[in-house]
């Protein structure tokens, strides 16, 4: 089938995608797939068809795929995210932005080795298409809150669109965090999906105090997790929808609790350090040697490495305030050495095109231009381009968290480290080790980045060895 490809699928469309393609795919060889995959479907329509696809088209396309082929899971992923590619971030076109992509992937993983699943398996991926298993606002057989089913979770976000744009807008506005809106939205969602998908207007601050017991007495979450909640319903009730609920001032929140920091001892740091190869190592020697946070390293800029007076600045830490770290004499060859291959990816996605690094809004605004500039980029970019949440614009971001937060884990369990190591055991190590070798405790905490200095007389337990110093009575009996 020749079949008469859109307008909009010229010379210049086919290298945008391919490269786009490139820079996605973990291969050479997928990136080619995304191409075909992309071309089976154009020309699976009618022959004379140069009419622009739309919703119906690609949905009953993968409907189809999904009961007929032979394809795999992976190989239906493959061609779900080679759809994506083209209509939602290349051609941009409106109705990509609604279609339910993520629909089509649940329903690869459906598929069996040898292909095909039944139709009333498959459900709907789309607003647009006529096939449905739920009604509206009803739940999945078999969905309870706390393992809602991701059907639930859309059908609640459909409904109240509008209310959560305007509670992401107002969040935006008021420049939190991009995990901070995530946070929101999710447990908003959660708390109208426990109240059968209500409108929020119509509830009483006794549903309030239901959902937490809910989740203190029946999920059994933590403290932290619980006022978290909470904070998202005030924030929904009292800044969007202006409806302060009665009584909501005197739901007592759980109260944190406060445990002490995991520290390792020198020689399990070396162990630990000496089990992590490539950009890991780097970047957990950087958390034991400057005492940053996880996200302060993985966000790290070149602008803020000072190699000329050995220091990091940590640009919008915890709190929105910035401090300068010191920059440990062994990483500085290192980090030009990894400065040098982030020169070269950052030349490269010059020349392809690339979306330039991303930047807070009122930077952006202020410096048009200065996303395009080298001393703009991550220290640590990923190896693969990204959906930026809010723009859509894929363009590469720094690395995910998870990979250092993985590799930290398994390089502990290899050296033979016999405690729960995670990344912040290294940032309270260096805190240790300092207060150790002799540091006075103020310029702990202002390395740290505590407000308070009882925050960081957290640290002082390990100190006096044995228990505070205090000699155990068992010693005692045996001297």
């Amino acid at each position: 089938m020749s079949g008469k490809f859109p307008a909009e699928f010229d010379a210049g469309f086919w290298g945008r995608f391919t490269r786009l393609s490139r820079s996605v795919a973990r291969s050479e060889n997928e990136a080619r797939w995304y191409v075909a995959r992309l071309e089976q479907f154009l020309r699976s329509r009618d022959v004379d068809s140069s009419s622009s696809p739309g919703p119906r088209e690609a949905s009953a396309w993968l409907e189809r795929l999904a009961r007929e082929s032979s394809m795999e899971s992976w190989q239906f992923a493959q061609t779900v995210n080679g759809l994506r590619l083209c209509f939602d971030e290349v051609l941009q076109v409106p109705w990509a932005k609604d279609f339910d992509w993520d629909h089509w992937i649940a329903v690869g993983r459906k598929l069996k080795p040898r292909g095909g699943i039944p139709a009333q398996e498959i459900g709907s991926g789309s607003k647009h298409t006529r096939v449905r298993i739920h009604g509206p606002g009803t739940m999945n057989p078999g969905a309870r809150t706390g393992n809602q089913s991701r059907d639930a979770f859309k059908q609640v976000r459909r409904k109240h669109a509008a209310l959560l744009r305007a509670m992401s807008g107002e969040i935006r506005r008021r420049s939190y965090s991009i995990r901070t809106e995530q946070a929101y939205e999710h447990w908003v969602c959660r708390f109208l999906l426990y109240c059968g998908n209500a409108d929020p207007r119509d509830l009483e601050s006794d549903a309030v105090v239901d959902y937490l017991n809910h989740l203190a007495v029946e999920r059994s979450v933590s403290s932290s997790t619980q006022n978290q909640a909470l904070n998202a319903i005030v924030f929904l009730y009292t800044q969007i929808l202006d409806l302060p609920l009665a009584e909501l001032d005197s739901i007592v929140r759980a109260k944190l609790s406060r445990r002490l920091p995991v520290v390792l001892t020198p020689d399990q740091v070396r162990r630990l350090l000496d089990s992590l190869e490539g950009h890991h190592a780097l970047m957990a020697r950087l958390l034991y040697g400057t005492g940053m946070r996880l996200m302060e390293c993985v966000r790290l800029r070149i602008k803020d490495v000072d190699f000329a007076y050995r220091q990091i600045t940590v640009r919008d830490g915890k709190g929105a305030k910035d401090r300068v770290v010191p920059l440990p004499e062994s990483l500085r060859e290192p980090l030009r050495v990894q400065f040098a291959e982030v020169r070269q990816t950052f030349e490269q996605d010059g020349k392809d095109g690339v979306n330039p690094v991303y930047l807070p809004e009122a930077l952006e605004r202020k410096y048009p231009n200065a996303a395009k500039e080298w001393i703009w980029q991550y220290v640590f970019p990923s190896g693969r381009l990204s959906v930026d949440p809010r723009t859509k614009q894929a363009r590469r971001h720094h690395v995910h968290e998870n990979g250092l937060q993985k590799a930290v884990k398994r390089a502990a369990r290899n050296a033979g480290v016999d405690k729960r190591v995670n990344c912040h055991t290294l940032r309270h190590s260096f805190a240790t080790h300092l207060l150790e070798s002799g540091a006075d405790i103020r310029t702990v905490q202002e390395l740290l980045g505590h407000a308070d200095v009882s925050t960081t007389m957290i640290y002082t337990h390990v100190l006096s060895r044995g228990g505070r110093g205090v000699l155990s009575p068992l010693d005692k009996l045996q001297g």
